[in-house]
């Protein structure tokens, strides 16, 4: 059998500036590329148009191109992770396996159990930090223990992001990567998918976007933020370019970078965020769960133009203008009182750039429920806030051409008796 190393793809769909491959080409002599599309991810996506699956599928695509161009391919299987090792230790003299670290409970559990495989027959499991500046456990307090609140966090991270030179893993050994023929690729259709009509964003952020991040972001008619977060999800842009470039031209940018990794950092510490409440107190709200509220919302049906806005841009392209995500969150867990985790599921079900740990600590944010929150009693006005950043109506009539019109709805409720239910549910239950 042939003697290889693998590197195995994840959420590092690229190239240039990849740790993990870094190593694996700088340690072994014949590397061969691997990736794996996971069924026990992909079985549970209900549906099958899912524009991220599609946005894999290029990306391992391009991958494929890439690695054909230095004389060499990627091997994709579609499977069980483990099921897929086994035959491939039955197929090969199997060396090494590197990859880059991924902090999801899934993902933590999946390569224990592929590193116990390996380790059965000796084969060393090198993981490797890529998505991330700081992984959890890089920013600590002084008694040890991780950071429950985002500004000391952050004063943290940017000490040691000053003082630290930020590594760039080139050149690569490209004459170590394993020469071979091109492996077949699976279609999309080949792992149960099909093509979308929605389109992804460029990779590239245009610099005077992010140059003027700061005074653009919070005006959903501007196209003033970078539309990076499925780029950074998936890997197929380098995080450490990206935040030294966003170090040299804006603060808010590199912030929002900031806030990525204190997330993900909660979430590494605290797995039980995912379905409770960082504050346990606050699971012990009486949420309304109105099935009929909750579906006008889901179809940006409430007869607040904001909320509605926000919700039709989402169901349409699988994006959402960052502060309009903060507005229909609170709208649904503070006026309408239905769990935030009915929201958040929701949006893990229809966000391009859908991250676990962001998408969660962004909704027990707004729910009140999770680190740094906004407390119970700060309820947004939705009218308040489009006055603020949709001035002109120039967002919503975009997404709702019906807005003057008998055709849509009135408000699901009024806004000063949802915001005192809010705030006398919220009270008695912490109480």
């Amino acid at each position: 059998m042939k003697k290889i190393s693998i590197f195995w793809f994840r959420r590092d769909l690229r190239i240039e500036d990849n740790h993990g491959l870094f190593a694996a080409l700088n340690e072994s002599e014949q590397v061969l590329p691997l990736f794996i599309f996971d069924r026990n991810i992909l079985d549970k996506l209900e549906n099958k148009a899912d524009a991220r699956v599609e946005f894999i599928h290029e990306h391992v695509t391009r991958l494929h191109h890439e690695l054909e161009k230095k004389g060499s391919s990627i091997l994709v299987k579609y499977g069980e992770p483990e099921a897929v090792y086994k035959e491939l230790m039955s197929e090969y003299d199997i060396q090494a396996v590197f990859t880059n670290r991924d902090y999801e409970p899934y993902a933590k559990s999946r390569d224990e159990k592929i590193k116990k495989i390996l380790e059965e027959k000796e084969i060393p499991f090198h993981c490797y930090k890529d998505q991330v500046i700081f992984e959890p456990g890089e920013i600590l307090n002084g008694s040890g223990e991780f950071y429950k609140v985002f500004t000391p966090f952050s004063k943290v991270w940017l000490d040691k992001f000053n003082a630290s030179e930020v590594p760039d893993y080139q050149p690569m050994q490209w004459k170590n990567l394993l020469e071979t023929s091109a492996f077949e690729l699976p279609s999309l259709e080949d792992i149960g998918f099909t093509k979308t009509e929605i389109s992804t964003p460029p990779k590239t952020a245009d610099e005077d976007t992010i140059a003027h991040y700061d005074q653009t972001r919070d005006f959903p008619a501007k196209n003033g933020t970078s539309r990076l977060g499925i780029h950074l999800r998936f890997g197929t842009i380098s995080i450490r370019k990206l935040a030294l470039r966003a170090s040299e031209l804006n603060a808010t940018f590199l912030n929002e970078l900031i806030w990525r990794e204190f997330y993900m950092m909660i979430l590494a510490y605290t797995p039980e965020v995912v379905d409770k409440a960082f504050k346990p107190a606050y699971d012990q709200i009486p949420w309304r769960n109105n099935e009929e509220e909750f579906e006008a919302w889901c179809q940006g049906k409430t007869g607040y133009p904001i909320v509605d806005a926000g919700m039709r841009e989402l169901n349409q392209t699988g994006y959402m203008h960052n502060r309009v995500r903060m507005v229909v969150a609170s709208f649904l867990t503070k006026h309408l009182l239905i769990d935030w985790r009915w929201g958040e599921a929701y949006f893990a079900e229809k966000l391009l750039d859908y991250e676990l740990a962001s998408n969660n600590g962004g909704w027990q944010w707004a729910a009140g429920t999770g680190t740094d929150a906004q407390p119970y009693f700060r309820v947004f006005n939705p009218s308040s806030q489009q006055e603020k950043f949709d001035k002109n109506w120039k967002y919503i009539k975009k997404w709702i051409p019906e807005i003057n019109s008998d055709k849509y709805p009135k408000p699901i409720v009024d806004h000063k008796f949802a915001r005192q239910r809010a705030i006398d549910t919220y009270k008695s239950a912490l109480n």
